[in-house]
């Protein structure tokens, strides 16, 4: 039978598959997103919802040349994204019996809405502000939609032990990995739209470093450390290791004479994966911090349901 608040395994599936398709698309996205700014193609579309007159999605493919091709794929696909976020958002409506995981789909779809708009006013009004808030969004849309990956997988549904708890200090410490590569984003987005604290860029860059580091080698050092654990930690660290290496290749070719030496073809592409990476290093962050207090947050459901599971009719 199966314990009270447990939510059932058919909740999987579809739902499962399009939060992922939904992130795996939403990284792409940001690919496209760091692509456009580090090539300066922002506002080589000057109108908005409209496409230099044109229904977007009706634009002429023979006119996507030089910056257009970068800014209105760019814009296709964040119109994909919000298709797919829908979709997702009605699988989880139509199967999911945890209706706290449905209102996270719903708060998906308003949060892709409200990207989109700032996208467009960026275009509209010009506001360097409106393009930092926009990128700072996305990584945040895209941390939502992992987690719904992680929710809705099979593994989190049916664990159905509760695993080896790692402590409050490592929880606490996941969580203030998760905030610090955050900061980091936003100064990142700061850095690339304005030129400017790239000093606070670096000093948060080494906090991140020594933390996730502090943190990564407390769980594999642990003896319950446990593999679903464990394989987000070294994740982490890898991750890190390869966005170190690309901010120093971006800085070096950026802010230094070296980079004269450097192919404007490869900076672009180093600071753009500098945004992936950055991406795909908090999302892995939220990963290893929702695992870490998995146990809590099945209790606090359990604690939500418990009461409606356990009624019975009267005879």
């Amino acid at each position: 039978m199966a314990r009270i608040g447990r939510p059932s395994t058919a909740s999987a599936g579809w739902p499962h598959i399009l939060a992922i398709l939904t992130s795996g698309t939403t990284v792409i996205l940001i690919l496209m997103g760091g692509l456009v700014t580090s090539l300066g193609a922002g506002l080589a579309v000057p109108d908005w919802p409209a496409t230099f007159g044109y229904n977007m999605f009706l634009f002429p493919w023979a006119k996507m040349v030089g910056g257009i091709f970068y800014e209105h794929s760019h814009r296709l696909l964040g119109s994909l994204v919000g298709i797919l976020t829908i979709l997702t958002a009605a699988a989880l409506w139509r199967g999911e019996s945890r209706k706290w995981v449905a209102w996270l789909g719903a708060g998906a779809i308003g949060l892709v809405i409200v990207q989109g708009v700032l996208g467009g006013l960026r275009v509209v009004w010009l506001k360097l502000l409106l393009a930092i808030i926009h990128a700072c969004v996305a990584q945040l849309f895209f941390a939502l939609m992992v987690s719904l990956a992680v929710f809705t997988s099979k593994s989190w549904i049916n664990d159905s032990d509760e695993s080896a708890d790692m402590g409050r200090k490592i929880r606490r410490m996941s969580l203030i990995t998760v905030g610090l590569i955050y900061v980091q984003i936003i100064f990142g987005a700061i850095l690339r739209h304005t030129g400017n604290r790239l000093d606070a860029h670096l000093l948060v860059a080494l906090l991140v470093t020594i933390h996730v580091f502090w943190l990564v080698a407390i769980i594999l050092r642990a003896p319950n450390g446990q593999e679903d654990i464990r394989r987000p930690a070294n994740m982490l660290w890898f991750l890190l290791i390869i966005q170190i290496t690309l901010g120093a290749g971006s800085y070096l070719g950026k802010y230094t004479t070296i980079g004269d030496a450097i192919t404007p073809g490869t900076i672009v592409a180093m600071t753009s994966a500098h945004v992936v990476v950055g991406a795909l290093l908090f999302a892995t962050s939220i990963i290893l911090a929702l695992r870490l207090h998995r146990d809590h947050i099945h209790q606090w459901d359990r604690s939500r349901r418990a009461p409606l599971s356990g009624q019975v009719s009267a005879p």
